[in-house]
């Protein structure tokens, strides 16, 4: 592998590319280019700006916004300034904010408007080693009497007369940054304490990519919507280290209300959506469907079915007949291409479930409709993907095989062991921590794993989250989860059973597919807490657990649930910025009910 850097990749890729367009946004309803010059003259002068603020090389630059090409022009300003990027989630509030501001030391933050300015604000006096607050979008800032605010574009402005007076400055920056140097702090969305601050290298980033390009086919004739957090290392690696690589143009979702739209005005090539998106997707057509005619509902139905056989048979690997073939034509011009283009979907060549696990059954239903959707696993400690499902080697129940420059093995216990170069440096400012997780040469991932008889990865669940049962039994309840989040009338599902006689869950509805069903059974209500309530959905959701305890054995069934009165939230802290449970806070924050749950819950 060479010494390149992201810095010295983006380098080459304007140098190279020049007037072809790196990335799109849409402004007033029209999809704006970018070229790769333009794109070269922002991080060029963003990054001399910096500099003559003050910014030197290993300070910290922290990042808090939706993704956005100041997003990421900043990120390569701060890397090629020698300094590192810490991003943050726009959900984020202020307290957190200020925990990872303050762990890093960060010394400029960057922030995308008035809002995330705001909360900046609420924390600065606490934040002693904050020097300056960069804001993207001037829209009701102008009139701030705050000495540490300056814009984007007059930054961008100080860095024009740098370069003026010094035409070679910058060409010296993005050749002293070396591929051991780090090039971001990723905080791990902590759904136990407070979040490690992973220390990922360019070498480590590097590493990763080259594999990742070289398994996937990905090209310079490729296109992806960056839609998720860019503080998260998937939508690192899809919306700016595989385009620095190879050319791929990304573009800018307006906002996440409007990111189903773009998508499908876009078409990518390259999709990356997380468990909920997927699940969400799902919802949706099933919603939609609910909501048409008997006719309408009866032919999806029926299209259906040649899908249904067709995935399950390539599942299986067995012999496709004529005829099914035949019938799955059809049914890909009578409905499954519909569905493809309403998704936005219909020209991807590498779809991609990662970040979580995600139920079986719903990878099944996108194969059904045509859409190879391959799961993949890393983590930010290996600086993103580290498994991904080959081309046609997809299976419903594993992740794929490994990269090859990564070496795996599974401890006695099943913990999913790594080594290889793209394991990151450590935890900032935390020995501790990084030696617990990096022992005799090997990551330890704190996942439980198991290999098929292809050397494909089964992931079984999280270490600590295994519940062990009186008789001695380990569950896995991401598992059970999982089945159960297929049904269209459950959002989410905490499995609980850790020193319990018998296996028991909280459900929070699916709220869209619950109301439509209770408006056609007349049954009425007025708002989510009285819906939860209603002794039809019991019953409703007991049926549905009903079906899923069937595919269990007699130990994983669930014997009684409770339904939540309000949605889980990431404000109150049961949800991570990404989305996925606190189990530990959840139990901790539902003591209460969950006894109520064993003693008077709603038995199956």
């Amino acid at each position: 592998m060479s010494g390149d850097t992201l810095v010295s990749l983006f380098h080459k890729m304007a140098l190279k590319k020049k007037e072809q367009t790196a990335l799109r946004k849409k402004d007033f309803g029209v999809w704006n280019p970018i070229s790769w010059n333009e794109y070269n003259e922002h991080v060029k002068y963003f990054c001399l700006g910096m500099r003559s603020l003050g910014l030197k090389a290993e300070d910290k630059v922290g990042i808090l916004g939706e993704p956005r090409s100041e997003w990421i022009y900043a990120e390569l300003s701060t890397q090629t300034a020698g300094a590192i990027v810490v991003g943050l989630y726009s959900t984020s509030p202020p307290p957190q904010i200020h925990y990872i501001l303050h762990h890093s030391e960060a010394v400029f933050v960057i922030a995308e408007d008035q809002e995330q300015v705001d909360k900046i604000l609420e924390i600065k006096d606490d934040l002693t080693m904050l020097k300056q607050i960069i804001y993207m979008d001037p829209k009701g800032l102008r009139h701030y009497e705050e000495p540490m605010l300056i814009s984007f574009s007059k930054v961008e402005e100080l860095g024009r007369e740098i370069d003026g007076r010094e035409p070679h400055l910058y060409n010296e920056l993005v050749a002293q940054v070396k591929e051991d140097d780090i090039a971001m702090i990723i905080y791990t969305s902590g759904t136990t304490g407070n979040p490690k601050g992973a220390m990922i290298s360019h070498h480590n980033i590097k590493a990763m990519i080259d594999d990742m390009t070289k398994i996937t086919g990905i090209c310079e004739k490729d296109s992806v919507v960056s839609y998720l957090p860019l503080c998260h290392i998937a939508e690192q690696i899809f919306s700016v280290f595989i385009p620095l690589k190879v050319g791929a143009v990304c573009n800018f979702a307006e906002s996440i209300e409007t990111v189903n739209e773009n998508i499908r005005e876009i078409s990518p090539t390259i999709f990356l959506g997380v468990p909920r998106i997927w699940e969400k997707m799902h919802s949706d057509i099933l919603v939609k469907i609910e909501r048409s005619t008997p006719l309408k509902r009866l032919l999806f139905k029926l299209f259906m079915i040649p899908g249904e056989k067709m995935a399950q048979k390539k599942f299986s690997k067995k012999r496709i007949g004529l005829i099914l073939r035949i019938l799955n034509f059809i049914a890909y011009y009578g409905l499954y291409r519909a569905l493809q283009d309403k998704l936005g979907l219909l020209r991807g060549k590498l779809i991609i479930s990662g970040a979580a696990a995600i139920g079986p059954d719903v990878i099944q239903f996108f194969h059904a409709i045509g859409l190879n959707v391959r799961q993949a696993y890393g983590m930010t400690e290996t600086a993103g993907l580290t498994f991904i499902h080959q081309d046609n080697q997809v299976k419903l129940d594993t992740v794929g095989n490994s990269i090859p420059s990564l070496s795996v093995k599974l401890a006695e216990d099943g913990e999913i062991l790594k080594k290889g170069e793209s394991v990151f440096v450590g935890y900032f400012k935390d020995p501790e921590s990084t030696a617990a997780v990096k022992k005799d040469g090997w990551l330890h991932t704190g996942d439980i794993g198991e290999f098929d008889e292809d050397g494909q990865l089964k992931i079984v669940d999280r270490k600590k989250d295994l519940i062990v049962t009186p008789g001695g039994k380990n569950i896995a309840p991401q598992y059970i989860e999982n089945k159960l989040k297929f049904s269209p009338y459950i959002g989410e599902v905490i499995v609980i059973g850790e020193n319990k006689r018998y296996i028991a869950s909280l459900i929070q509805l699916n709220l869209d597919m619950v109301s439509e069903w209770a408006m056609a059974q007349k049954i009425y209500f007025t708002t989510y807490t009285d819906l939860s309530r209603k002794p039809e959905v019991y019953e409703l959701i007991a049926d549905e657990i009903r079906n899923v305890n069937k595919t269990l054995s007699r130990v994983e069934s669930i014997k009684k649930f409770l339904i939540l009165e309000k949605m889980l939230d990431h404000d109150d802290e049961e949800l991570t910025a990404t989305m996925k449970i606190r189990r530990k806070k959840l139990i901790q924050l539902y003591e209460e009910k969950i006894e109520e749950l064993y003693t008077s819950g709603y038995t199956v």
